[in-house]
């Protein structure tokens, strides 16, 4: 114990902190009512194919623009869209977002965004012509994902669940698919899963040169629908959507191949298994050749297909397995010689990236070593240079690096400690880089490709300054003993700090499976809140344990089989070493959460109950079970293969534990984390005759927003927090 309090101190000398020597104090209006404490961000712009220049949506009393700008002076070049000029049957359009045809002579603009899932969306979609100022109506109904052929010419666009391309010189619209229909089939739009756990909507893409459009078709008829009130008009309305529990029915999916010319269609051949999944295609720098990634229904044996786009024959042309799972990502990037590739894996205990020629079957290292790298940044072919982030130097930073694609020359183009979020600029000359550590507020810059900054985009000073008049505690690293190992941690501490004094603790997590909360870089998760908190008298901590990312394989992964297990062992094993510390009051030791979070706060009080005083479950999952099956099963298997991994760790079944104060709060409109999860939960704390708090908000989706509802859900928590820790 004493070695442990004299580490501390001496990583508290070490930091150099943010704590301010203002006197004002952060109030909930502050976080959820006038953004006091907002972030800027850099506007999104998009990089234009010289290099040079970039354009960007500006918003001036009440009309929008779409602007050119240079790069390297920022300073205006001309407007290529005035909504006070370019309008359509006389009425301003509110342009909501753009896209350039690959020769930059025309734009799609997108109004009147209408959500479908949480992450796709139907706009009405125009067609701009640069040159003429014209504006043409591309669709009479709204459009999913409009996209450009390469050559300009035509619009590919989804709607009900069909999949079209009009043709805009001919002015004419060719209908690709006919099958479409609610709730059961879906051609060219993600189904509900795989939006959410594969990460993409788009689910169709032209080929390099425009003569072939490869395309999704989701088969969903036979997955079971869940159903959800939406609480509007005086009979609540029932939105019905299909959604796979684990262990459930998937869709059948299959890649087609439209020839735009014949007009025809072919099916990949991606085997006679049919419950399995295709989580990505991709074209390949052959215009012929179309990649389609098959990973099978246990998520532990990946194989690329290299698929003839004329007659849909493929071959394996790269197999990995995993003895657990296989993280799917698009650090794929398909070079010139037609037999070689850029791509990220976890094959070695880590992630890295590898040049792998699948015609000699020579895999060519780029990076080793004992840290994961984060993000393909992109590839210039030109200069066959790959560049990429990773947490070389520690798990909790991020940098810049490059090197060549035959695996020599590595050089650290970002070296400053912190966190360095990359984007690329067309033709890989510049890099936005978002640079931000715990004690500093981002500072956005244009760098040169040696890493050079070029300019100052956003500095964050208004910030800055602003911080500097409110009371706001330390926040440091530290390093708690989990159950096996030593574990990440931050902790923010009062402002009026006196190591005299015994203060109560707030833990918060989110803990599932490749993530990380631990970083540095600013601002930290919910941070303005839990400065609140702390000029309250609370000391915050945050903890990333056992299946956290930016580790290595085996210290992500050892969670398989029984999520929620060995991360709440760490939670409470962290829990025991703070209240070691003399000024920590062991007696008061709460921990928060939301999602996974969730799942976890309630498991870690229950489990727990000795160490943990209260907790808040914001959006839980209570039992895995009632979770989809892409997510679930991949670090669960089924429920019929892992019946005990499911119930041991649920907590649905581990009621009977609780002794502290429990908040459950929920959306009933969660499309994600069903409503269902805490009403279950709280039937078996009531059949169990557990006193216990709960919070719902009305056709609120997962991240419990809109109108009134965050301030309301926080001032909430706040009351919970003061009353019972």
């Amino acid at each position: 114990m004493v070695r442990k309090v004299l580490f501390i101190a001496a990583v508290f000398a070490a930091q150099i902190t943010v704590a301010q020597t203002g006197s004002k104090q952060i109030t909930l209006e502050d976080l959820w009512k006038t953004n006091t404490f907002g972030v800027k961000n850099v506007p999104g712009f998009n990089a234009m194919k010289d290099g040079q220049r970039y354009t960007q949506i500006d918003r001036e009393n009440g009309h929008t623009y779409i602007r050119v700008y240079n790069l390297e002076t920022g300073k205006q070049e001309r407007t290529l869209f005035d909504n006070t000029v370019h309008k359509f049957g006389g009425a301003e359009l509110a342009i909501e977002d753009y896209t350039f045809s690959k020769d930059e002579q025309k734009m799609l603009l997108q109004t009147e965004a209408e959500s479908i899932y949480r992450h796709s969306a139907v706009h009405r979609v125009y067609v701009f012509d640069i040159a003429t100022g014209s504006i043409k109506l591309l669709d009479y109904e709204k459009a999913l994902h409009a996209t450009f052929s390469p050559d300009g010419q035509k619009v590919a666009f989804v709607k009900n669940n069909n999949l079209y391309v009009k043709d805009l010189q001919k002015d004419a619209i060719t209908q690709i698919t006919k099958d479409g229909e609610r709730n059961k089939i879906i051609n060219g739009n993600c189904d509900w899963v795989y939006e959410e756990e594969f990460s993409f909507t788009r689910a169709f893409d032209w080929s390099k040169n425009g003569d072939y459009i490869a395309y999704y078709r989701f088969d969903e008829s036979m997955v079971p629908e869940y159903t959800m009130a939406k609480y509007t008009g005086l009979y609540p309305e029932q939105v019905t959507y299909k959604y796979p529990k684990a262990g459930e029915r998937n869709s059948v999916v299959q890649i087609k191949i439209y020839d735009v010319a014949k007009k025809t269609t072919v099916t990949a051949k991606t085997g006679k298994e049919t419950d399995q999944y295709i989580p990505r295609i991709k074209w390949t720098d052959n215009a012929t050749s179309l990649c389609v990634y098959r990973l099978n229904r246990l998520q532990n044996k990946l194989d690329l297909l290299l698929t003839n786009a004329a007659d849909g024959k493929s071959e394996p042309i790269y197999t990995e397995t995993n003895k657990w799972y296989i993280n799917i990502n698009d650090q794929v990037s398909f070079l010139p010689n037609g037999h070689s590739m850029i791509m990220r894996s976890e094959r070695n205990g880590y992630n890295h990236l590898y040049n792998y020629d699948w015609e000699t079957e020579k895999l060519t290292d780029l990076t080793t070593g004992n840290y994961d790298v984060d993000a393909l940044v992109g590839v210039d072919q030109a200069k066959k240079v790959v560049y990429y982030t990773s947490a070389e130097t520690s798990p909790m930073q991020r940098k810049l690096y490059a090197v060549n694609w035959d695996g020599r020359n590595k050089r650290c183009l970002t070296p400053d400690n912190g966190m360095h979020g990359i984007t690329p600029c067309e033709g890989y000359n510049f890099f936005i880089d978002r640079y931000a550590t715990l004690q500093n507020v981002p500072v956005y810059k244009l760098i040169d490709a040696k890493g050079k900054t070029i300019r100052t985009l956003e500095d964050n000073k208004k910030l800055a300054d602003k911080m500097k008049d409110y009371a706001l505690g330390k926040i440091q690293f530290m390093k708690l003993q989990g159950v096996n190992e030593q574990l990440n941690a931050w902790m923010i501490m009062p402002p009026d700090f006196d190591k005299n004094k015994k203060y109560p603790v707030l833990m918060y997590q989110y803990s599932g499976p490749g993530s990380q909360q631990v970083t540095d870089n600013f601002p930290q998760g919910n941070f303005f809140w839990h400065q609140m908190l702390a000029e309250k008298g609370y000391i915050i901590v945050c903890t990333d344990g056992t299946g956290t990312g930016f580790r290595g394989e085996r210290f992500m992964k050892k969670t398989y089989l029984q999520l929620g297990k060995y991360e709440t062992e760490d939670q409470i094993a962290a829990a025991r070493d703070l209240a070691k510390l003399p000024y920590v009051d062991r007696s008061r030791i709460g921990i928060w959460g939301w999602s996974y979070g969730g799942f976890m706060s309630s498991a870690c009080l229950m489990k727990g109950n000795d160490v943990f005083k209260a907790a808040i479950s914001v959006a839980p999952v209570t039992n895995w079970r009632y979770y989809d099956n892409i997510y679930t099963e991949r670090y669960m298997r089924t429920p019929q293969e892992n019946a005990k991994g499911y119930d041991d760790n649920s907590p649905e079944n581990m009621v009977s534990l609780l002794k502290g104060k429990l908040l459950l709060i929920h959306g009933t409109g969660d499309d994600n984390v069903h409503f269902q999860n805490s009403v279950m939960l709280t039937n078996a704390l009531i059949n169990a005759n557990k006193e216990f708090d709960s919070e719902y908000y009305p056709d609120r989706a997962h991240g419990i927003s809109g109108g009134n509802a965050r301030y309301h859900l926080y001032n909430r928590m706040t009351d919970f927090i003061l009353k019972n820790l």
